[in-house]
């Protein structure tokens, strides 16, 4: 396996992993206003900009799928995947609270592993600049892809309830439910208290069908899920609760549903009673 093989072999999954983009970002335009796009362009311009990048996404993805140009190509999805890195760490320090709108709904903030995925995506679109032939003509190269698809699943947040809840689940049936698995930062007890007295909880407590269901940590955050029903389509409610910012207002929820992952509800402004 050569090295001009594995170039080659880029641009399937580039293009693969952008459509999943574009189409998430085209099913789903309101997730524009859980991102930073707000704030960097202008709320009455954040979903306009939302579905042009989809539009690009689209475009650069078709290129390298049928390239007629390879290193062209190439170079639009470096500059495409240098922009996505660069937005994501402006929304990590400047919206912290934003969320990703990568390629599928998702309640979660913009953390590490958005921000490393991008970072993947920016290697690998470096990667296929040498590639001289198409994909098809790659050969044993096509194996790196997956490796690289598996890492992309790995730091893919939207992915997590496919392959990562189940993997803790399975550990908790394994273990005592709490074994090892407390904050060192605070109690599970502690942190549901807090969720109990938030306007967050009193906006879809008619909603939950449950006692906390899961929960994780990740960098600054907490996330704990519930059973839901909305509308009456079965649902998770996942609120996320900052390790640092103690205020009742800080805390944030989104109400996910079951089988298509996409948000129903995300109360937009929560205030105190």
């Amino acid at each position: 396996m050569g090295a001009g093989q594995v170039a080659a072999a880029q641009p399937l999954l580039i293009g693969l992993l952008l459509l999943w983009s574009s189409y998430g970002k085209f099913a789903d335009p309101q997730q524009a206003e859980r991102t930073a796009l707000p704030r960097l362009v202008g709320e009455s311009r954040a979903t306009g900009a939302y579905r042009a990048v989809a539009g690009i996404e689209a475009l650069v993805a078709l290129a390298l799928l049928f390239p007629p140009v390879w290193t062209v190509e190439a170079f639009a999805a470096v500059l495409l995947a240098a922009g996505f890195t660069g937005f994501l760490v402006y929304s990590k320090i400047v919206v912290p609270e934003a969320s990703c709108g990568c390629m599928k709904a998702s309640a979660k903030p913009v953390g590490g592993r958005a921000i490393a995925r991008a970072s993947l995506l920016l290697a690998t679109a470096m990667a296929a600049v040498p590639a001289t032939t198409g994909w098809w003509s790659a050969g044993p190269g096509l194996v790196v892809l997956v490796v690289e698809a598996a890492a992309f699943m790995m730091l893919s947040a939207e992915l997590d309830r496919y392959w990562l809840l189940p993997l803790r689940r399975f550990r908790i049936g394994l273990s005592h439910p709490l074994a090892g698995t407390a904050s060192s930062t605070a109690p599970l007890a502690a942190t549901q208290r807090r969720v109990l007295l938030s306007p967050a909880y009193r906006a879809v407590d008619g909603l939950l069908r449950s006692d906390i269901h899961d929960y994780w940590d990740d960098e600054d955050w907490r996330y704990l899920s519930y059973v839901a029903r909305y509308d009456g389509r079965a649902a998770t409610a996942v609120f996320a609760v900052p390790h640092r910012n103690t205020t009742p207002e800080s805390i944030r929820v989104a109400v996910v549903d079951e089988t298509s992952g996409l948000t129903l509800y995300r109360p937009a402004v929560l205030a105190t009673v």
